[in-house]
């Protein structure tokens, strides 16, 4: 049986307060839009994406749409002036009465994999599923004078979220009903089968992170789980496709950088290597513009150039304390503005790297851990600038590497406990080849 999927992005974001509907704001590199039909295009189970948007943000969506890879988007619909109408947009464009509808508040971008197959699951059995997780809070009854009517049990409570899940001829059903009841007004799917007691309404349990958007600090909120919900890369990418490329890398003396110059040439890459020690220092933009100005084509620049010194800032020398911060940081900048140019001609992909320390700051090495941070501010904001451009841009996180940098830092550690430079050498050229942009990828043993 089919699964098709209706995304509901046609709200106006009167609650958001900003320039652009909520649906539109970028975080971590894509749009909110792009965040939640990623998790539907990767989904076996479905079958095809419909998309009911703002009329006024039509084009800018299609814009959106042709500058993606998306395999699954069968439709763009202009939405309603409500909830109710846009839903009935949707749902009314299937075509296929023997099949599931899947309806999802665009707002949601954190909705997983998991949640959607168990609601894909639950249909087997039942014709109608709503989404919901238990209700951490007291919630309260009150009266139209303000005063509290009643504190129903909290063991009986849920939290409702999307998507809601129908068979499709039940839904068309309640759709049909609700638009001859003039007293009926619904700004959810699964209120309407209730209301016209059409079918009973399973729960499916929700995940606590599938949050919606609705107000300017959710983006706050939205961005730290995306930075909690750092990237695994996966085994999808296949080195091989490695073979003839062209890929610059600084830092390739030693540690990381020497890792991913060795497993990139076994593959059969063109490798271009630049270090401190080979005349070229990334706190100088011309070095770094004049080591690759006579390379040609350029498919994929890496950076791992960094400095880590322990101290207290009091105790530190300020030349010391700039060298560190134009190396880890102004380098990244330097390499970026170098190497855009020759990216824009392939389509490239560049990667950084920051830090796990890059989430809080840690003292005794305060611009180690800031300049780490700041690397990933400008991963994302610059996956936004070369938007148009087709270039990716992502930020490797590893874990603690057995680097001579962290030899000479920390001394000799327990066996076991250090990530090998190689396991993150492979994650980082397998970032390179794939689709990602504007993305921190964890690195783990584990």
């Amino acid at each position: 049986m089919k699964n098709h999927v209706i995304i509901l992005a046609s709200g106006t974001g009167s609650r958001f307060r900003d320039d652009k509907p909520k649906q539109f704001v970028k975080i971590a590199g894509k749009t909110v839009v792009e965040h939640t039909i990623d998790v539907f295009e990767k989904i076996p189970e479905i079958s095809d994406i419909t998309i009911v948007i703002t009329p006024e943000y039509y084009e800018f969506m299609e814009h959106i749409l042709l500058n993606s890879n998306y395999k699954k988007i069968k439709a763009l619909l202009y939405g309603g002036s409500t909830r109710s109408e846009s839903s009935y947009i949707g749902v009314m464009s299937v075509n296929d009465d023997d099949s599931n509808v899947i309806i999802h508040d665009c707002a949601r971008p954190f909705i997983s994999a998991r949640v959607v197959e168990n609601c894909i699951e639950a249909l087997q059995n039942h014709d109608a599923i709503d989404v919901a997780i238990v209700s951490t809070d007291t919630i309260i009854e009150v009266d139209d004078s303000g005063y509290i009517k009643s504190i129903p049990k909290r063991s009986t409570l849920r939290r409702g979220q999307t998507p809601q899940c129908f068979k499709t001829s039940l839904i068309k059903n309640a759709h049909n009903l609700a638009m001859r009841d003039k007293n009926s007004e619904f700004t959810d799917d699964c209120g309407l089968v209730i209301k016209y007691n059409l079918a009973p309404v399973y729960v499916v349990e929700g995940d606590e992170k599938n949050i919606k958007i609705t107000y300017p600090q959710d983006i706050y909120l939205a961005d730290k789980i995306f930075q909690v919900n750092s990237i695994q890369i996966s085994n999808d990418e296949n080195l091989e496709n490695l073979k003839g490329k062209n890929i610059v890398i600084f830092g390739a003396s030693r540690g990381i950088g020497n890792s991913i110059a060795k497993i990139a040439q076994s593959y059969g890459a063109n490798v271009f290597g630049f270090s401190l020690s080979s005349g070229v220092n990334v706190q100088n933009y011309d070095d770094v513009v004049n080591a690759i100005k006579d390379i040609g084509t350029i498919d994929f620049v890496v950076n791992t150039a960094g400095i880590l010194n322990i101290s207290k800032l009091e105790a530190r020398p300020i030349e010391s304390i700039k060298n560190e911060i134009n190396t880890n940081y102004i380098g990244s900048i330097n390499v970026i503005k170098a190497c855009t140019a020759h990216l824009k001609q392939t389509k490239g992909s560049l990667l950084l790297f920051t830090s796990s320390s890059y989430t809080r700051g840690r003292s005794l090495y305060a611009t180690y851990s800031s300049s780490k941070a700041a690397i990933v501010n400008l991963t994302q904001a610059m996956s936004e600038e070369f938007f148009n451009d087709g270039i990716k841009i992502n930020v490797i996180n590893p874990e603690r590497t057995a680097t001579e940098m962290r030899l000479k830092n920390f001394g000799k550690e327990p066996e076991g406990s250090l990530l090998h430079p190689d396991r993150v050498a492979e994650s980082s050229l397998k970032v390179l080849l794939s689709n990602l942009t504007g993305q921190i990828i964890d690195v783990r043993r584990n």
